[in-house]
């Protein structure tokens, strides 16, 4: 979400407020990753924050915050701390990819609409990343090598 804004810094040197939905989705994944889905080892697999849903008010006032302010800044925290990973590896991967990205906008601009097979061939020589490790939550809990059971419609 954050590779619009890392273009920007990159490519103009100036970000502009072209990026501000993404950096507002962004956010709020973020966000919802830490409160909702448990995705950070410092504050573990528990829900922040209560949803009293009502059809009359908006969204924020709707939102409680069932925790302390300490367990607030430690929120925001994670979820610099997510988005600033991600900047930084939208930035990496544009670094890393740059002649792709400038084919993309000569191809864009002199033909304004792409097919499949074009695009294909512009992305042909990307740099992909390695895959990332299975996340458990825990340094301390490792995945399990064992595949998953098969289910009978997936028998041979």
């Amino acid at each position: 979400m954050l590779g619009g804004r890392a273009a920007e810094e990159l490519v103009f040197h100036d970000p502009t407020t072209g990026a501000a939905n993404d950096i507002e989705k962004a956010t709020g994944v973020a966000r919802a990753m830490v409160t909702q889905y448990g995705m950070t080892e410092r504050l573990g697999a528990i829900k922040f924050g209560g949803d009293n849903t009502e059809p009359f008010l908006g969204r924020e006032m709707a939102h409680q915050r069932d925790y302390s302010e300490e367990v607030a800044a430690l929120v925001d925290e994670e979820v610099k701390k997510l988005i600033e990973t991600a900047h930084n590896e939208a930035w990496e991967i544009l670094v890393e990819n740059r002649d792709v990205l400038d084919n993309l906008v000569l191809a864009l601009l002199e033909r304004e609409t792409l097919g499949k097979e074009e695009i294909a061939e512009i992305f042909a020589p990307i740099v992909k990343r390695p895959p990332r490790p299975a996340w458990t939550g825990s340094s301390r809990r490792t995945p399990s090598t064992r595949p998953p059971v098969l289910s009978p419609r997936s028998w041979p």
